[in-house]
């Protein structure tokens, strides 16, 4: 069973997918809102080539612990795939995630996408790990 994690933005939106066994992350490409393309389409293309069973998304929960207008646009996002796609979609706390990819590219030339698709990683891989410690 592979898991597909997403970091939603405005601009561009990374992807994660997990090995068979949903312990490591890999990334995947990023997409550009701008390209024209339906990011519903493009997500369920990759749900049919990875085989993927579960889609977690990003929520960007604010240091108070409210959801701002990324939240809105995350749960927005959670609810078009889950109707959609048949498959299972989960909503993971991903505060700081696109601050911890920056950090690990640090002193890279890296594009604006690298960090969105670093983020997804993050994303991904903080949940496997909580659903590797809860078995």
């Amino acid at each position: 069973m592979r898991i597909l994690g997403i970091d939603h933005g405005e601009r561009r939106v990374g992807f994660a997918v997990s090995d068979e066994l949903g312990i490591t992350a890999q990334g995947l490409e990023t997409f550009d809102r701008k390209s024209g393309d339906d990011l519903v389409d493009f997500t369920k293309r990759l749900v049919e080539e990875y085989d993927v069973a579960e889609i977690v998304i990003g929520y960007p929960i604010g240091l108070s612990g409210g959801e701002g207008a990324s939240g809105v646009m995350a749960r927005e996002l959670a609810d078009v795939l889950q109707e959609r796609l048949s498959v299972k979609v989960t909503l993971w706390d991903e505060r700081f995630s696109s601050e911890e990819a920056k950090r690990v590219l640090r002193g890279h030339r890296a594009a604006k996408s690298a960090v969105d698709k670093i983020a997804a990683v993050i994303i991904l891989q903080s949940y496997l790990d909580y659903l590797g410690r809860s078995r």
